[in-house]
């Protein structure tokens, strides 16, 4: 089932592209990450699905509602932290979320501690807001975020500024969420950190969609391998199994041959082939780093 998809989603400010026809679709359960450099259209994309900006053209659909009084009533069911969370300086963290319960028209007041409970916020007791450190204000903004029960979250840069200490927080409050059945969109401009939790990414580079994919395409591409071109890949698969032991392997061209396993020792495997009368014109070793692939993705565009 499909929780969002956008369609040519298009925002310019003073006639830049923010967003630029930008189409995605989130299914029920993705932990959907969304990355991109600053000022690259994450932000931007988030207001505009949760209407905190209007579009200038495209469609955005949620629960498959894209009629405008039904899409409406549809973002009751978003919870969001973007950019800041809207949270009060001077109250402390239950009489921050009180003000949103009333304001939200939530009847349960024990809703209040089960939330604080999730973050870890249970013991703050008089401390105001103000005086929270970075990673605290951020789990009050998620608990703020998930108080009524939303079907889908939001979360905009959630580990941006924290400590290793609450990156791994932040990280396993999402995984914990993701299992009680929250689907979730998370924006970073670190791929690495999101591939810790995310099942699909799509990269964002001047408002514009480069590049949409699951995790394990992600890792397949970030895979490292040795590369090999033969001259007959039907023996040199056989070899690789009978005469080396090699079982993780895939033919990816006519003559080209993607090695995963065994290669710390590259020139024993060539050795071995060639022994055998397999004719290598070319081999080299091939995957990139989760940031390297990143960059070049980026790097490569116009």
């Amino acid at each position: 089932m499909s929780i969002l998809t956008t369609q040519n989603l298009c925002k310019r400010y003073g006639g830049k592209p923010a967003v630029d026809n930008v189409s995605l679709t989130v299914e029920k359960g993705d932990i959907f990450g969304l990355i991109g450099q600053n000022g690259a259209g994450k932000t931007t994309f988030m207001r505009l699905v949760t209407s905190l900006t209007q579009p200038d053209s495209g469609t955005i659909s949620l629960f498959g509602e894209t009629e405008p009084a039904r899409l409406s009533a549809a973002r009751s069911r978003i919870g969001s932290v973007i950019e800041a969370p809207a949270l009060f300086e001077n109250l402390t963290a239950v009489q921050n979320l009180e003000y949103y319960r009333i304001q939200r028209g939530i009847a349960d007041k024990g809703r209040i501690q089960q939330v604080l409970k999730t973050v870890s916020l249970t013991d703050t007791g008089k401390k105001k807001f103000k005086n929270f450190s970075l990673g605290m204000k951020q789990r009050l903004g998620l608990a703020m975020a998930i108080l009524s029960h939303p079907d889908f979250l939001i979360l905009d840069e959630p580990t941006n500024g924290l400590d290793p200490t609450g990156i791994i927080e932040m990280r396993d409050l999402i995984k914990r969420l993701s299992q009680e059945g929250i689907t979730m969109l998370v924006s970073s401009h670190i791929l690495s950190e999101l591939a810790q939790v995310a099942n699909k990414y799509a990269i964002i580079h001047n408002g514009r969609l480069l590049k949409s994919l699951t995790h394990e395409e992600l890792q397949e591409e970030c895979k490292q391998a040795l590369a090999l071109t033969v001259s007959d890949t039907s023996r040199a698969v056989v070899l690789l199994e009978t005469l080396l032991g090699i079982k993780d392997y895939k033919q990816v061209s006519a003559n080209e041959l993607r090695i995963y396993d065994k290669i710390e020792d590259p020139s024993d495997i060539t050795f071995r082939l060639s022994q055998e009368g397999i004719r290598i014109s070319e081999f080299k070793s091939v995957g990139d780093s989760l940031e390297d692939y990143y960059t070049k993705t980026i790097g490569g565009a116009k």
